[in-house]
């Protein structure tokens, strides 16, 4: 057993299932995705419970808006039929696109775009994770997620702690229901604008 090898079987003793990570496909795929070929990740328990959250099925098509370098783009992928991961910042999204060929992995779609815009032409979306927090989860967004569909994200308003939340969409409507607490970072293409101040 390599270093890495050790230290991803350590990650899911120590930190996924003493939190709650029971879903053996989630904890499956995080043992055998390297993390370590992946930089600007969200915490491994975070990312854990938002996908166990989102119960994301075998014929789903999912959607990871804020991809980085595509990490839990990989992760959703092991348990989806299809991952569309939107991201803005073109030298991330190359790097991604770099790994998921070294890897050989073809169910991951890596696209360029404004994350607040979500990803409609591949939509609707049985699963949409967010790769990072949110203000707010934006309704563009929100909008692309199929009946029955389910978003899971951490959302977070000024220096507070961060929620996560999943959000089911059913005949229209949208129920929302806070999972967790996370100090997870914001998304940069997700930021506030800066209120105009008058002097």
């Amino acid at each position: 057993m390599s270093l890495f090898d050790a230290a991803r079987t350590h990650m899911i003793e120590s930190q996924l299932r003493p939190n709650k990570v029971t879903d053996q496909r989630v904890l499956g795929a995080f043992a055998g995705i390297r993390r370590e070929l992946f930089r600007d990740l969200m915490e491994p328990m975070v990312a854990a419970r938002l996908l166990q959250a989102a119960a994301v099925a075998r014929g789903d098509t999912a959607l990871v808006v804020g991809a980085g370098t595509g990490y839990e783009a990989v992760l959703t992928s092991v348990l989806a039929r299809s991952v569309v991961a939107l991201e803005e910042d073109p030298e991330l999204a190359r790097r991604a696109r770099a790994t998921l060929v070294e890897h050989g992995i073809a169910s991951v779609s890596i696209v360029e775009g404004s994350l607040a815009l979500g990803y409609r032409s591949r939509g609707p979306y049985d699963a949409i994770l967010f790769g990072g927090a949110v203000v707010e989860v934006p309704v563009e967004v929100s909008s692309q997620l199929a009946e029955e569909g389910r978003l899971v994200a951490v959302v977070r308003r000024g220096d507070t702690i961060g929620r996560a939340t999943l959000m089911i969409r059913t005949g229209g409507f949208f129920a929302r229901r806070v999972i967790f607490d996370a100090a997870t970072p914001l998304l940069p293409g997700l930021l506030p604008k800066p209120a105009f101040v008058f002097c």
